[in-house]
């Protein structure tokens, strides 16, 4: 019980001292799966291929890519 009741003030020590407490909440990568293939997927789109298809080309899932599609804003026609 001494443990218990020392951590527990010391957290809120930290606490009250404005510490934030626990692991950092965590980041989105800068670089993705699809990053620097924007102009072969765009090749592709402009040919009308499928995005299943296009996905089985490079080697990812589907929703990968349209999820890549979608945030880098690229032209499905």
């Amino acid at each position: 019980n001494l443990i218990s009741q020392r951590t527990k003030e010391a957290l809120a020590r930290k606490k009250a001292e404005g510490v934030i407490l626990g692991r950092p909440k965590g980041r989105k990568s800068k670089k993705l799966k699809l990053t620097g293939k924007d102009q072969e997927i765009q090749g592709f789109l402009d040919k009308r291929v499928s995005v299943s298809a296009i996905a089985r080309i490079l080697g990812v899932h589907r929703i990968t890519l349209t999820d890549f599609i979608v945030k880098k804003k690229l032209v499905v026609i």
